[in-house]
Formats: structure tokens, C-alpha cells, sequence
């Protein structure tokens, strides 16, 4: 998709007259203020849509340059026109230009000074005539008659969350999956069920108190008649109920509310009643990172402290059998260590070695294994080739394995609260999908999660992706 716009013509100093306007018509969008945030660098809240309304309690206003830079269009499109140069710019604000707002930028000659100056009065009005700022303009017309072509440029696109939200596309037209919500007795964690609900995700069976999940529904404004509720005497008793329901055919899926992880893993992994599948149980985060071109999955941050090589393996399975269901078919894991290089001093270089070699034998199907791996050389190619590192993988990652717990959590929420990636969770290896977010997360996290969720059953019950389907 292209920006175009016709021929264009820059008058000279000699062709323009005293008293010769033109205008030009733009509408302020929220996408104009946030584009020229990034243009800028001005990351003043009362400028960016939902920043201003968060912070202040009042809607975004355009800032003063943006207004300003309407005058830029109108010399350099209209009057003189291409090859106009500024000199100048003094500039008054009276009234304040809003997203939504349609504006008129009109630039008038005042005066022909000597030298090829041209002083020009520029005003800029609200259509229904308010004044929203005066001033007055220095510039050099072209020196001669200048004409373009016509003028091509690529259009921006501003697409938040892009790659979740052709996930959620994809679940679309899916049957909501029944749900066992353990705890959903704050506004975020019942919030989630909320959205995940009214996006058709998930039929909500909520566990939990009553009394305490119809509070926080009175404060969300949820009235709960899409949901079920199963009370039970305590938060504490949720998690416990909710797998019950998992093994009475009444819910296909668990989310964790407002309680801690443990109790529901406690739950989840026990080995009477629990929901073990013969595979180690793992977590994995997705995560949508700003400037990278795939979607990323890091395991395991959440479950296994110290795994071993054999928890290792059904890690990187549980992980590849994810990225197919989302998308990826053939997904590059890299298994992470310090260093590159196999060293018997650092024990995570030899079962990175052991699980690339397990994957060649078979034992992990599906995917491409290689490591070990040192972080840059996983996600930068160049990194990898200035290394003389080889491989399918180097460079390319789409899944990366952590040495342990701490290492993956530290990675994960870096990329989350420095790099502003978008991520959601899904506990893995289990009979039914877990959604195990953390209660810091907001409501976004925890649709996507179940996002994932839904992807995820789909996948385990077709063995197809929803994902590739959608694109193909």
C-alpha cells in the first residue's frame, strides 16, 4: 500500500503575487499523534491517546509542532510549492486540535522581499472557524519552476499487537472452549475471563467464592450471565474444584484467577487426580517483540527449577508442539546456554549438545534443535556468522530454552518491561490446556493466554494448525 500524490508545482519568486493563498484540509487522527511521537521523540503523555486519558482523565490533544507542521505541508504542496525552503517561523497557539478534529492550514504572501524571500502569513483554523493558531513564515521559493512527476511514498501502517492479533483472527469461528476459571476474585484476573468471553474464546465456569466473584463482577460491569458460577468455600479450595471439573467432562481447559501458581500446580501436576499426561508438565511464554519479524517462545520460566536432561527434552517437545499450533510449521529451537561452545564446566552447553543430537535421533520431533546457543548468536544472524556458526537455527530462532527457571523468568520479563513485548502463557503437557498467568499480568496477557489455549486444543484435537489454515 502506497501514499501517492500528483504532479506538484514549485513556482519561482517572480511567478507569485501579493495577496496569493492556499489551504490545505487535514483531519487530526489518534494514529497522526502517535506517529509523530515516534517522529519526535515528544513522549508527553497529555499528547498520546490512551496515555492522556489514563494520566489526566482528559482526551489527547495534537502538540503544538504537529499543528505547526501543517503549514510546512501547505508551502511545500501548494504555495510556492516543491523546493520551497524554510527561513522562518514565529507561531501563536489560541485553542487546542484534538484527534477527531478536521483542521484547515491556509498560507497567505504578505510580502516579496529581495534575495528570493517571500513572507508569508499562515493561519489555522477548526473547519467550524475556530482559530487555533496564527504566525508567519520566511521561505525561499524554488529558484526556477520546479515540477514533479507525481510523488510515491510507502504508507504507514500502525498495527499494535500485529502478530496477536492475527492469533485471535484465527480463533474466530471456533466453538468457546469451557473453561474452569480457579480464583477469579479481583477485577484483573475476572477481567481476563471477561475479555477471553466476550471475544468467544471461552465459556467461563468461575470457582470460586461467590460473594467475592460477584463483587468484582459489580466492579467490572460484567453481570455474569454468560457465565457459570461453581462456588466453593475458599480461594483455597478452587484450584482443586477446577481440575475436578476437567476430569468430570465439564471443562476442557483451566485458568488461573487470583491465586498463587503453586496451588494451582499443586493441583495440576498431582499424581492422583491431577492432570498429568505422561509427559513433564512445562511452561512456555509468547511473546510479540517490538521490531522482531516473528512471534518468540521461551521455556521454561515458571514451572521447572532445575531441569534435568530428560525434563529438558519434554521441555523443547512441549514448546515445538506449541509454535505448530500458533503457526510456526517447522519451528527453529534454540537451546540456550552462556557460550556456543560445549564446555563440561558449564553442564547447560552439554545437554544443549545432547537434546540437538536427541532431535536428530527423533526423540524430539518436529522442529529443529541446535545448541548450544549464547543469546545473541540464537536471535541475531550476523552475530552468528561473525561467530562461524553454521546452522538452520543460528540466528533464526523461533524457540528458546532456558538453562533453568531463573534464566528463562529473567529473560522473559526483561523483554516484556524493557522491550514492551506483548506476551501471554500457557502451561503445557497437561491433559488440558492451563492458563497460568501471573497476577501482575493485565487483561491482555491473560486473552491472549487464552488465545493460546484455544489454538493449542484445536491443534492436539485436528493436529493441524488454525493458524496455517487462516493463511492458506
Amino acid at each position: 500500500m502506497t501514499l501517492t500524490a500528483p504532479a506538484l508545482i514549485g513556482r519561482a519568486w517572480d511567478e507569485i503575487d501579493v495577496g496569493e493563498s492556499a489551504s490545505i484540509t487535514r483531519l487530526c487522527t489518534p494514529n497522526d499523534l502517535i506517529v509523530f511521537a515516534h517522529a519526535s521523540g515528544n513522549l508527553n503523555p497529555v499528547n498520546l491517546p490512551g496515555e492522556s486519558e489514563q494520566e489526566t482523565g482528559r482526551t489527547a490533544v495534537a502538540p503544538g509542532m504537529w499543528c505547526a507542521s501543517l503549514f510546512s505541508a501547505a508551502l511545500g504542496n501548494k504555495l510556492p510549492g516543491p523546493g520551497t525552503v524554510y527561513r522562518y517561523q514565529d507561531i501563536r497557539f489560541h485553542a487546542r486540535v484534538e484527534a477527531g478534529d478536521v483542521v484547515v492550514a491556509t498560507v497567505t504572501v504578505r510580502e516579496k522581499l529581495p534575495g528570493n524571500l517571500l513572507v508569508m502569513d499562515c493561519r489555522l483554523e477548526k473547519e467550524n472557524g475556530v482559530l487555533v493558531a496564527i504566525g508567519t513564515a520566511e521561505v525561499s521559493p524554488p529558484p526556477t519552476r520546479l515540477i514533479t512527476d507525481g510523488v510515491v511514498i510507502p504508507a504507514l501502517t500502525l498495527v499494535p499487537r500485529g502478530k496477536f492479533s492475527r492469533l485471535l483472527e484465527a480463533c474466530r469461528g471456533l466453538p468457546p472452549m469451557p473453561t474452569a476459571v480457579a480464583a477469579p476474585t479481583d477485577e484483573n484476573s475476572l477481567g481476563g475471563a471477561w475479555e477471553a468471553t466476550k471475544e468467544g474464546l471461552i465459556a467461563p465456569i468461575l470457582v470460586g467464592p461467590e460473594a467475592e466473584i460477584r463483587a468484582a463482577a459489580a466492579k467490572i460491569g460484567w453481570d455474569l450471565k454468560d457465565a457459570v458460577i461453581e462456588p466453593v468455600g475458599s480461594v483455597h479450595d478452587a484450584p482443586a474444584r477446577a481440575v475436578c471439573l476437567v476430569h468430570e467432562g465439564k471443562a476442557e481447559a483451566v485458568m488461573k484467577g487470583n491465586i498463587h501458581s503453586d496451588e494451582v500446580l499443586k493441583h495440576v501436576t498431582k499424581s492422583d487426580g491431577g492432570l498429568r499426561a505422561g509427559r513433564r508438565i512445562s511452561h512456555a511464554f509468547v511473546l510479540d517483540i517490538p521490531g522482531h519479524q516473528g512471534l518468540m517462545i521461551i521455556s521454561d520460566a515458571a514451572i521447572n527449577i532445575l531441569p534435568d536432561l530428560m525434563t529438558k527434552a519434554d521441555i523443547v517437545q512441549n514448546a515445538i508442539d506449541l509454535a505448530q499450533a500458533i503457526g510456526i510449521a517447522e519451528p527453529r529451537v534454540g537451546i540456550l546456554s552462556a557460550i556456543e561452545t560445549i564446555n563440561p564446566a558449564i553442564p547447560s552447553t552439554v545437554d544443549a549438545a545432547a537434546l540437538s543430537k536427541m532431535a536428530e535421533r527423533g526423540q524430539i520431533k518436529g522442529g529443529l534443535v541446535d545448541g548450544p546457543l549464547a543469546m545473541d548468536n540464537a536471535v541475531d544472524l550476523e552475530a552468528a556468522r561473525t561467530k562461524g556458526i553454521h546452522s538452520s537455527v543460528a540466528g533464526r530462532a523461533d524457540v528458546l530454552i532456558a538453562p533453568n527457571l531463573e534464566a528463562g523468568n529473567m529473560l522473559a520479563k526483561q523483554l516484556v518491561f524493557l522491550s514492551q513485548a506483548d506476551t501471554g502463557g500457557l502451561v503445557l503437557g497437561a491433559k488440558v490446556p492451563v492458563m497460568l498467568t501471573s497476577r501482575a499480568d493485565d487483561e491482555h496477557a491473560r486473552l491472549m493466554s487464552a488465545a493460546f489455549a484455544v489454538l493449542y486444543g484445536y491443534w492436539r484435537r485436528t493436529g493441524q494448525s488454525r493458524v496455517a489454515e487462516m493463511t492458506t
